[in-house]
């Protein structure tokens, strides 16, 4: 493997070590609040305060491995001249550092306009930035299948709904119906977090290592067949 090759392994290496552990003691906590708040079980008070605690470090460390590899997509594949010049580089370094003031202010911001705001600011830098035509995406139309089994749409689905929960926080502590929206969006967060696992699966299996892809450019994918291997 390559210096390309463990950049491309970088994202998902973190999502393993980082996120999915993360996932797993937000969903506990978040099932325990529930189970404290309706059915009167006897758990500790600090469970609600963990929940939410954890779940901020959760939004904001899958904002960071997204962008992550959104930074490598783009940055490997411009190793032999960025499209568009060092004008079109420029642009996206001040997209990618606008996300992450934006994704910093979230944490400091009161009001909920602010947090609206930079929910949305940060959402949108993700989004340009997965824009790209440097990153790789099965498809851009809604109303194809490819759209659904999409790694990247996938993510940026989950992305958008844990901004909503650090955004939407305080109303989630204190207001019932939020509450109850917030438990609909985490059940669809999960799906999702359950989609991207497997969509990543498959995707490191497409993949191939970057001395290998000057002879698979010449495969017929959809009569799945290669031309044989040079002699060396």
């Amino acid at each position: 493997m390559g210096t390309t090759d463990w950049l491309m392994i970088l994202h998902p290496a973190l999502a393993v070590v980082v996120l999915y552990p993360l996932v797993g003691q937000v969903v506990r906590l978040g099932i325990q609040t529930r189970q404290r708040r309706i059915e009167g079980a006897k758990l500790p008070p600090s469970v609600g305060r963990d929940h939410s605690d954890l779940g901020r470090w959760l939004s904001t460390a899958a904002v960071l491995v997204v962008l992550v590899a959104l930074t490598v997509a783009i940055a490997t594949k411009a190793t032999a001249g960025l499209a568009g010049g060092a004008g079109r580089g420029l642009q996206l370094l001040l997209v990618l550092l606008g996300t992450l003031v934006a994704l910093a202010a979230l944490w400091r911001v009161k009001t909920p306009a602010l947090r609206l705001a930079f929910s949305l600011l940060t959402w949108a830098g993700v989004l340009a930035l997965g824009a790209q035509p440097e990153v790789w995406r099965l498809s851009d139309n809604p109303f194809s299948p490819q759209f659904w089994q999409s790694h990247y749409w996938a993510g940026a689905g989950a992305i958008g709904l844990m901004l909503f929960f650090s955004g939407a926080r305080p109303e989630i502590t204190r207001q019932a119906r939020w509450r109850a929206l917030h438990v609909t969006a985490g059940t669809l967060a999960a799906v999702l977090l359950v989609v991207l696992a497997i969509t990543g699966t498959r995707d490191l299996l497409e993949i191939p290592l970057s001395w290998q892809q000057a002879h698979l450019q010449a495969c017929d994918w959809g009569r799945q067949v290669c031309p044989p291997p040079q002699a060396p």
